[in-house]
């Protein structure tokens, strides 16, 4: 079983790189994209743990390692 969590800049808080990616995509001809958000994605190989003890664990470990939760917010799913 696999884990993927997506680790995301808040809405609120200003994200330079992103907004470096999404100059230079205008620069290179990319007009239309308007804004970019660059965040972080984790695969997580999970052995030994039933769904619901999966679920449990990959959210408190993105809780409390993958995401920093004052100017970051995460999302994840458990895969087969």
């Amino acid at each position: 079983m696999k884990a993927h969590v997506w680790v995301m800049p808040k809405r609120t808080v200003l994200d330079p790189q992103g907004q470096t990616i999404q100059h230079a995509l205008s620069g290179l001809g990319y007009a239309a994209v308007k804004d970019v958000r660059q965040g972080k994605f984790f695969v997580l190989q999970l052995e030994d743990w039933s769904r619901e003890e999966a679920q449990a664990q990959v959210e408190k470990i993105s809780r409390e390692v993958l995401t920093n939760m004052v100017i970051e917010e995460y999302r994840f799913e458990i895969v087969e």
